[in-house]
């Protein structure tokens, strides 16, 4: 962890070697590029090209410049409009002012008592009102709040630095740079202008990490929605893509970010030669919530809690108490980004962090700074993980594991399965969050999820899941046992599922205690032919067991996979006691089976159930469930089950009440 002192000296050289940034001027193929996107925007004329038309001198659309002004005063997002007007500013030398400046002076910068539509604190939106307060206080003498200046140096030094927390976000990145451009390009602050250019080059650097050479960008995320993985292009972050690497189809029109690039002065030739077609790496980006509480240490109070918000820590054990404070204190319970969680506002601030705490489930999770994400790239294949990230807390906008083949996008999310995966909730984009570790270009992926308090079984009761997958994408599909594997064109990939079914005409998988899957991509060069690719996924081995530890009172979920020379293995235990989840033994308060090695059948005493309504579930080797029974009101001690028909194997058998569930490991001999 580093000291502010240590940051303060580190940005330091920063700033120095920022004042030797080379003077305008790129590589000739970016300017044809930026020069023919600015043209067939003005041509294909949109809303978002009126930037366009500003720094080229040309009338704006009096239309869409109502439009925007007209949405200032209630809009939600407004910031994301507010950043294209201050662009119109310093691009007409006041032709519009008069029209502009009274209703951008008409709204708050920053949190304002009572305020219910406005988001200051997501890292996107932050930089967004903070860079054009800024701009307004520097052109035109606006007054600013006594803490800006710190507060925009702040977020500034820290993106430098770290990274951002909205990390490979092909949903909110763009808009970050909107706001880290104007300030690249238009602040007479020198130290900020700098930071703005480095903080906006890293942010591009990212997005091309994980770009592959199609101009396809399919990445894990801090945050992101699904719909981000339909379409590989005609997106926002596509134009931005194809103006630094020329790759992917060139957009017919202008994009918010694209007006913004495609108009700035920003030195990209070292953002482009960043990309590579070769990666096989683990990044690490951010830091921990630890560390953010030093380095946020010398703000005002205020400003203090929308940082932490900033990397997800809004009611997190270690600051709800904080969060609910500033709550309270600016009247924003009733605020759209709180309102889901208005009827708990009764209990005060200081009995939040014992609430939150028994909530862990998901008061934890939403937290997105300091992760190692494993990056393989070959070509036209990528792929990427977030590495043992909140294993089977409930999940927000983040995305955790994700294959990039071609032009298209595969991986697995918990939840209830839609076929039109837009239709999956926004906030919520994994119901559970698995454990991922990866190898080069083998990832292991594990579902385990947390008993859900009551108070969100409603919100959370879903946890199966399915696999973003669509056999029209591909040019070749087949399958070998739980195998699903894919050829576009010369790049493949492919996927051990676990189970073979489908749910709402998505393969898709109930969760019963656990699942496995794997990812695995390649190519051509790699691989050869892609029955040769296929040859070595029918050679691989999947194990696949529960146990209980009774040394560490665990509850263990063991998966192993192994393909061609590489093996990944996990043993995920959970504590027994803090879970509600403990093997049953002799002598345990659960059930016992007998015989246990079972022939023919076998015999639950489910006495200590007597008048309670249970279910049992019997899970095999690679958890499919081959059993399935709901009992509404248990008056015999003994359940018989007849095995007759299950494969000689290892079992595991789950009784579940209103509170806990027992699980139980049974052996099948012939």
């Amino acid at each position: 962890m580093k000291s502010n002192r240590q940051l303060f000296w580190g940005l330091c050289l920063l700033i120095i070697c920022g004042c030797c940034l080379p003077a305008f001027g790129n590589d000739p193929a970016y300017e044809q590029r930026r020069t023919d996107y600015t043209n067939t925007a003005l041509a294909n004329f949109g809303g978002d090209a009126i930037t366009l038309q500003a720094y080229q001198g040309v009338p704006l659309d009096s239309a869409v410049l109502n439009d925007m002004l007209a949405g200032i005063a209630a809009g939600t997002t407004s910031d994301f409009t507010i950043v294209k007007l201050i662009r119109i500013l310093f691009f007409t030398n006041g032709t519009y002012d008069a029209q502009i400046l009274p209703v951008l002076n008409s709204v708050p910068y920053w949190i304002n008592k009572d305020d219910t539509v406005r988001n200051y604190w997501s890292e996107n939106h932050m930089i967004m009102w903070m860079s054009s307060d800024w701009l307004l206080h520097e052109k035109y003498g606006r007054t600013i709040d006594n803490t800006l200046d710190a507060r925009l140096r702040h977020y500034l030094e820290l993106k430098v630095q770290y990274g951002f927390y909205e990390f490979f976000s092909s949903t909110y990145a763009p808009f970050s740079l909107s706001g880290l451009l104007n300030l690249a390009d238009f602040a007479q602050d020198v130290q900020i202008k700098n930071l703005a250019t480095l903080a906006a080059q890293r942010l591009l650097k990212d997005m091309l990490l994980l770009t592959n050479d199609k101009g396809v960008f399919f990445p894990v995320a801090g945050r992101n929605y699904s719909g981000k993985y339909e379409n590989p292009y005609g997106q926002n972050h596509n134009n931005l893509i194809y103006l630094l690497t020329g790759f992917g189809e060139a957009p017919d029109g202008a994009s918010h970010a694209g007006g913004f690039l495609a108009s700035s002065t920003l030195p990209v030739d070292s953002v482009i030669a960043s990309w590579t077609a070769e990666l096989d790496t683990v990044y690490q980006i951010g830091h921990t919530l630890d560390s953010g509480f030093v380095l946020n240490s010398g703000m005002s109070a205020v400003d203090k809690v929308v940082f932490q918000w900033s990397s997800g820590a809004y009611f997190h054990p270690d600051v709800v108490q904080q969060t609910t404070q500033l709550l309270v204190d600016s009247n924003m319970w009733r605020h759209v980004d709180f309102e889901l969680l208005r009827p708990i506002s009764f209990i005060s601030p200081q009995n939040f962090p014992s609430f939150s705490t028994n909530l862990s489930v998901v008061s934890k999770s939403s937290v997105i700074s300091g992760q190692d994400i494993h990056i393989f790239k070959n070509n036209s294949v990528t792929l990427a993980s977030v590495l043992d990230f909140w294993k089977g807390k409930v999940g927000f906008q983040q995305h955790t594991s994700m294959a990039n083949v071609g032009t298209i996008a595969v991986y697995t999310a918990s939840g209830e399965v839609k076929a039109n995966w837009d239709d999956r909730n926004s906030d919520n984009a994994n119901s559970h969050l698995p454990y991922v570790q990866q190898k080069k270009n083998l990832a292991l992926i594990m579902y385990r999820p947390e008993p859900v308090p009551v108070i969100l079984s409603n919100r959370f009761s879903n946890k199966d899941v399915a696999l973003h997958w669509r056999d029209s994408d591909f040019d070749e599909v087949a399958e070998d046992s739980l195998w699903l594997i894919g050829r576009k064109e010369n790049s493949y990939v492919a996927v051990r599922r676990s189970c073979i079914g489908e749910i709402n005409n998505v393969r898709a998988c109930e969760t019963s205690g656990g699942q496995t899957w794997a990812l695995m991509v390649g190519d051509s060069i790699m691989y050869g032919s892609f029955s040769n690719f296929k040859d070595i996924i029918h050679q691989s081995q999947l194990t696949e067991e529960w146990y209980y530890d009774s040394l560490a009172a665990q509850s263990v979920y063991y998966a192993k996979i192994t393909v061609d020379t590489l093996s990944i293995e996990y043993a995920w235990g959970v504590d027994s006691v803090a879970t509600g989840i403990r093997n049953a033994t002799s002598g345990d308060s659960g059930f016992n089976i007998f015989p246990n090695p079972a022939n023919d059948k076998i015999t639950l005493n489910l006495s200590a159930f007597t008048n309670q309504a249970v279910t049992i579930k019997v899970l095999n080797s690679i958890g499919q469930e081959v059993y399935y029974e709901q009992l509404s009101n248990i008056t015999a001690d003994l359940k018989t089950i007849n095995t007759t028909n299950w494969s000689a194997g290892i079992y595991m058998v789950l009784v579940e009440n209103q509170q806990q569930r027992f699980v139980q490991k049974l052996s099948k001999v012939e």
